[in-house]
C-alpha cells in the first residue's frame, strides 16, 4: 500500500563541504524520487493539507499529476494559487502547515509536500514555465508597496484580474526579504528568486526600485495625483530589535537584518564585491528563530567559529527543525538556557566578549512557553569578536507617519481586518507590516486576501 512506502530522503551537500560555501544545501528530488514520493499520497477525500496551506494550493491535485509524470500539469495546478512555488518549496515551514496536517504523519512520515512543490517549480522553470493567463485590461491602476512575498502575491492576483499593477520597492533590487534576508545556501537569488519575480513581471506587473514611499512619493500622492484606485502596503517588518543591554553600541555588534542584508543583497561573501563585512574569528548570535540560524550559518561560512545563545531550551527553539539540524551538522555550537546581560569591549571600542547569565524555565508565559528565569550568581563570559542580535523585527514607521488616517497598534503594525482593509479607505495591507515578522507563505496568503478585497472595493468606485 502507498502509505507503507517510506518517505524518500532528499540528497544534500556534505556538511563539512557546505560549511565552506554558499551553494544550496539541498539538491532536491530527481524525477524518479519525486514520482516515488508522490505515490505515497493517499489523495484524501478531505485533504487536511489544503486547509493548512495559507494560500490553499490544491496539494493532492498537483501531487497526483507528479505521480502520473505530468509535471507541466502539476505546475499549472500550483500556479492557480501560488506565484512563488520554487521559493515556498524551499523556505515554507511545511512541517507545521501542510505536512503537519498530512494524515500519513499520524503514525509515520508525512508526504514531503514542500520538496515535491520545489521539484515541480524547478522542473517548470527549466522547461519553459507556466504560460500566464490574465483577464482583459480593465483600465484600473493599483499600487503595491513592497516587492516581498505579500506584495508579489497581491500584484500577481490583481494582474490576472486585469489591473495595471505597479510595485514600488525601496531597495535597488526587488524581492524584499527573499533577497536581503534569506541566505543563498537556502534560496538561490539569480536562479530561483529572480526567475519567479520575472514570472510576475510576465503578467504585466511593473516594478519600480529605489522608491521610498513616505519620502520619494506618498500614499496620498499615489491616490490623489497619480490615478491609482487603491494601494496595498506589503512593506514588511525591517526594523530590528535590540535587548537594551550595555555595550550594544560597540563596534562589532550587528542586527541580524544588517548582517544578512550586507551578505545577501550586497554580496559581502564574494571577493569580487566591494562590500566587506566584519566577523572576526568568533561570532555569537543571540536568538533562536530562523533568522538566527541564517545569521549563524552565514557567519560560519565566512570563517568564524559560531555560537548561538538562546534563553530557553532546544525544545522551545522557534526555528524550523530542519534549520537547527543543518546548523548542528555544520558545526555551530548552541548555548541553551543562556541570556546576555552585557557586551564587553576592549580599549579601542571593539567587542571582546559577551557576558551572560544562566537561565532556568519557570511558569508558562502568555504564549504558552515556559518563561526563562535568571539563576542568581551564574554570570559568565563568552569570548567573541562579533555579536549578532536576532530578536525579531517590527515595521518601519515611515509609511504610517506620512499617511493620514492609517492606524497602527502598540507594536507599530498597521491595523487591518481579515481581508486586509485598513482604517484608511482605499488602502489595504498585509504580511509582516500587519502581523510583525512571520513567514513567507503567511505573507503570501495575506497578499492574496487583500487582492480579492481590492477587487471588490474597486467595483464600488
Amino acid at each position: 500500500m502507498a502509505n507503507k512506502i517510506p518517505r524518500v530522503p532528499v540528497r544534500e551537500q556534505d556538511p563539512k563541504v557546505r560549511a565552506t560555501n554558499f551553494d544550496e544545501v539541498c539538491y532536491g528530488y530527481n524525477v524518479e524520487e519525486a514520482q516515488l514520493e508522490a505515490s505515497r499520497c493517499l489523495n484524501c477525500k478531505n485533504p487536511r493539507c489544503v486547509a493548512a496551506c495559507p494560500v490553499s494550493i490544491n496539494i493532492p491535485g498537483f501531487i497526483a499529476k507528479v505521480n502520473e509524470g505530468d509535471f507541466s500539469g502539476a505546475a499549472e495546478v500550483i500556479a492557480m494559487d501560488s506565484s512563488l512555488p520554487a521559493i515556498c518549496g524551499r523556505v515554507c515551514p511545511q512541517e507545521t502547515q501542510c505536512e503537519g496536517s498530512c494524515i500519513l504523519g499520524i503514525k509515520g512520515e508525512p508526504v514531503a509536500i514542500g520538496k515535491l512543490e520545489r521539484f515541480v517549480a524547478d522542473w517548470s522553470r527549466e522547461n519553459g514555465g507556466v504560460k500566464p493567463q490574465t483577464a482583459p485590461a480593465n483600465g484600473r491602476k493599483i499600487a503595491v508597496i513592497g516587492s516581498g512575498p505579500a506584495g508579489l502575491a497581491c500584484a500577481s492576483d490583481l494582474a490576472k484580474l486585469g489591473y495595471e499593477v505597479t510595485i514600488f520597492e525601496a531597495l535597488h533590487r526587488p524581492g524584499g526579504v527573499l533577497v536581503y534576508g534569506i541566505p543563498e545556501f537556502r534560496l538561490p537569488k539569480d536562479e530561483v528568486v529572480e526567475a519567479e519575480i520575472n514570472a510576475v513581471r510576465a503578467l504585466g506587473v511593473k516594478i519600480e526600485t529605489d522608491v521610498v514611499v513616505g519620502r520619494t512619493v506618498t500614499i496620498d500622492s499615489l491616490l490623489d495625483d497619480e490615478g491609482f484606485s487603491a494601494v496595498f502596503i506589503g512593506s514588511g517588518a525591517g526594523l530590528p530589535k535590540f535587548m537594551g543591554i550595555p555595550g550594544e553600541n560597540l563596534n562589532g555588534v550587528f542586527s541580524a537584518n544588517e548582517f544578512l542584508t550586507r551578505n545577501n543583497l550586497m554580496k559581502a561573501y564574494r571577493s569580487d564585491y566591494m562590500t566587506p563585512i566584519h566577523t572576526g574569528d568568533k561570532v555569537v548570535v543571540v536568538g533562536g528563530g530562523n533568522v538566527a540560524m541564517d545569521a549563524a550559518r552565514t557567519a560560519l561560512r565566512l570563517g568564524a567559529a559560531t555560537t548561538i545563545v538562546y534563553r530557553r531550551t532546544e525544545t522551545e527553539l522557534p526555528a524550523r527543525r530542519e534549520e537547527v539540524h543543518h546548523a548542528k551538522e555544520e558545526g555551530i555550537e548552541f548555548a541553551m538556557l543562556t541570556n546576555p546581560v552585557e557586551i564587553l569591549g576592549d580599549e579601542k571600542g571593539w567587542v571582546r566578549a559577551i557576558k551572560c547569565i544562566r537561565m532556568e524555565l519557570g511558569e508558562p508565559d502568555e504564549s504558552g512557553r515556559r518563561s526563562p528565569v535568571a539563576v542568581p550568581g551564574s554570570e559568565f563570559e563568552i569570548e567573541t569578536d562579533t555579536v549578532i542580535m536576532s530578536l525579531g523585527t517590527s515595521p518601519n514607521p515611515l509609511i504610517a507617519r506620512t499617511t493620514g488616517g492609517l492606524d497602527t497598534n502598540r507594536r507599530g503594525c498597521i491595523v487591518a481586518d481579515e481581508a486586509g482593509a485598513t482604517t484608511r479607505p482605499g488602502v489595504f495591507a498585509g504580511g509582516d507590516a500587519v502581523t510583525g515578522a512571520a513567514t513567507v507563505i503567511l505573507a503570501m496568503g495575506a497578499g492574496r486576501k487583500a487582492a480579492a478585497a481590492i477587487h471588490e472595493y474597486v467595483k464600488t468606485l
